[in-house]
């Protein structure tokens, strides 16, 4: 008896020392979020599947994130676009598949960009599988947005997707190539 009792507190130490050393310290800062847009019959026609930084306090435009330069849109591995159906950008096709979305952030205009690498770090942009570049005008928002969102906004031929952070939104409007 007195075997299994010592047995019993040896486990019970363990397990107890275990739990101590172990801690959610590593979690990322700029947790993983995923939009979805659905069309009416509940079918998917995109998805974005993207890391959340905050702002913090922090200058977000022009300071965290320069002017003028490549930001992977997000945090952490490159933020991703799955068109379940074809669509149009700008007047290009663009199949059906999955992208990387890296954006150029300017004071008055953005430049969204889709390349066709996907699953890799957000900072390893290869500018030569870039498959469309769009200018997108940036606007104030009304309010402070706290933590870098993606959003869909349904349009009667498409789909907008808007995208903010700190004092700035940015749209990019979406045809359905089948309606």
């Amino acid at each position: 008896m007195k075997s299994v009792l010592f047995i019993s507190a040896l486990f019970l130490s363990f397990f107890t020392v275990q739990a101590q050393d172990f801690s959610f310290s590593k979690i990322d800062k700029s947790p993983l979020d995923v939009v979805i847009h659905r069309n009416n019959d509940n079918q998917a026609i995109a998805r974005v599947i993207y890391s959340r930084p905050s702002k913090r306090d922090r200058d977000v435009f022009g300071g965290l994130v320069k002017y003028g330069e490549v930001w992977r849109t997000g945090a952490n591995e490159a933020t991703e676009i799955d068109f379940f159906k074809d669509v149009t950008i700008n007047g290009t096709l663009v199949k059906a598949g999955a992208y990387s979305i890296y954006t150029i952030p300017g004071e008055d205009q953005w430049t969204f960009i889709l390349n066709s690498q996907t699953n890799q770090w957000g900072t390893n942009h290869d500018a030569s599988k870039d498959i469309l570049k769009v200018t997108m005008d940036s606007m104030p928002s009304p309010q402070t947005i706290e933590d870098f969102s993606i959003s869909f906004v349904e349009q009667p031929d498409g789909l907008i997707l808007f995208m903010g952070w700190d004092d700035t939104l940015v749209n990019l409007p979406i045809q359905l190539t089948e309606l």
